[in-house]
């Protein structure tokens, strides 16, 4: 089975003969050497797993036909609001992981620390390696390194979306204006994409060179880790997150339609983090969810919602939307009403402080905000109703998209990801959403309130749990 190649575009122009036998041709534009006969290497980003994923086996596939060797190669820099044991810990035990399985299938594992675009090009100089194969993402930060490597490359380098169901570039040609614009795309495409995967093979030709030993623990010591924000009780890795699968449809997928919306039940799936740090293909999560025919439809459909429909919805924000963070990625409508009421009066103003160490007026939001600092989560529900209350107790919108996205990509696991900033973009913005009864500083934004909440769920219940009598940051 072929990796289709409409997951599959080119981020350079060093176009080659791909079954060419020379080490080496000349690109016909300048001259510039255009490897291909060295390795592929796949240059593993936001999917970081073996199994169902479509840029390795597409790498492998390309390696394949050119009868040489497949290297894997994962670039460790530090991003500032991800400098914390929660989340290297996390990620770097699934990297292990990762680094076992492909030494049984005779692919070798190489981490560089630094910036890709210092560290890539000459390690792709180094081994002569005739195409560089890397997973998708629509972030800024991710965009502009592949951009920065691409343009010092001297063979093909090409991007496979491996993190979405569809193509985010085919899914749409456009940043869509929400749900109901997307949902008909991505039915029209899904049977063509939501397919079985094909294993990776063993890979039968070696790679010849040193590869340098891991130290793992070394590796965590010399990043300076913020330990202040700690491990979770999320067990870390591919295969965490897929025993995390099968509990979730074993034991709360049945529920899904009815129990997602109270903070109280667990009945969420508790697979975001796997989702986020690519350990576990959404693709794969569909076609189990699609095939429990045993549980209630309605629980299914709603969940396939948010797995496809929602999330990819998010990457198609941040793709095609460049102020995806900023008060001008918002709907004319929205920038209007935020304009209209940008010096109404707040009856609390909170600080950055005040807000991470959830000192408030308000016990819900500091509990919501306790739950995310100590379990490094927070309910969706909650999530929607915490970020609406920064837009109502910060001085400005635009301060008030700042410290959700600090806060969020700080403390949430699943942090600095299109879904967690789609969803600040929604709560404080009205991304994806339709205007709403006028009032005061949220203008047509849509409110929520502490008697919404109390309508919904027990919040005594939650407080309780989440006391902020617990407090942080003694």
């Amino acid at each position: 089975m072929k990796v289709d190649v409409r997951r599959v575009r080119s981020l350079n122009d060093r176009a080659a003969d791909l079954t060419s036998k020379e080490t080496s041709v000349d690109y016909k534009n300048g001259g510039t050497p255009v490897v291909v006969g060295g390795p592929v290497m796949y240059w593993m980003s936001r999917d970081q797993r073996v199994s169902d994923n479509w840029a390795l086996l597409y790498a492998q596939q390309e390696a394949l036909v050119r009868k040489v060797p497949l290297l894997v190669v994962f670039t460790l820099f530090h991003i500032p609001e991800r400098a914390s044991e929660r989340h290297y810990d996390f990620m770097l035990t699934g990297l292990a992981e990762v680094a076992a399985e492909l030494a049984d299938l005779n692919i070798p594992f190489f981490i560089l620390k630094g910036k890709s675009e210092d560290v890539l090009p000459d390690f792709v100089k180094k081994y002569g390696v005739g195409e560089v194969v890397v997973d998708f993402s629509p972030l800024r930060y991710a965009r502009s390194r592949r951009t920065a490597v691409a343009s010092q490359l001297p063979c093909l380098l090409t991007e496979v979306d491996a993190h979405n169901i569809i193509p985010c570039w085919l899914a749409s040609d456009k940043e869509e204006f929400a749900a109901y614009t997307f949902r008909p795309k991505v039915r029209r495409l899904l049977a063509e994409f939501l397919t079985p995967f094909p294993k990776v093979k063993k890979h039968p030709y070696s790679f010849l060179g040193t590869v340098p030993k891991i130290k793992w623990d070394e590796i965590i010591k010399s990043l300076s880790l913020d330990s202040s924000v700690s491990k979770t009780a999320f067990a870390p890795g591919a295969k965490a997150g897929k025993k995390q699968l099968t509990s979730f449809i074993k034991n709360r997928l049945d529920g899904y339609d009815n129990d997602r919306n109270d903070p109280n039940k667990d009945g969420v799936s508790g697979l975001s983090p796997y989702l986020h740090f690519g350990q576990l293909s959404a693709e794969r999560v569909a076609l189990e969810v699609s095939a429990a025919y045993e549980f209630n439809k309605e629980a299914r459909d709603a969940f396939l919602e948010e797995l496809i429909v929602r999330r990819e919805l998010a990457d198609n924000y941040c793709f095609y939307n460049k102020d995806y963070d900023k008060v001008a990625g918002a709907h004319a409508w929205a920038q209007k009403t935020i304009l209209e009421h940008k010096t109404d009066p707040r009856e609390y103003l909170y600080n950055k402080n005040d807000l991470e160490t959830a000192s408030t007026h308000d016990d819900l939001w500091n509990a919501m905000q306790n739950q995310m600092v100590t379990e490094g989560k927070m309910h969706g529900w909650c999530r929607m109703y915490w970020a609406k209350k920064i837009l109502e107790w910060t001085p400005d919108v635009q301060t008030g998209i700042d410290i959700a996205l600090y806060l969020n990509d700080k403390y949430e696991l699943d942090g600095l990801d299109p879904n967690g900033i789609t969803g600040v973009m929604w709560s404080i913005c009205g991304v994806h959403d339709r205007a709403w009864n006028e009032r005061p500083i949220f203008g047509k934004i849509r409110y929520m309130n502490y008697v919404g909440a109390k309508r919904k769920f027990d919040i005594k219940a939650y407080t309780q749990k989440y006391s902020s009598g617990n407090k942080l940051f003694e």
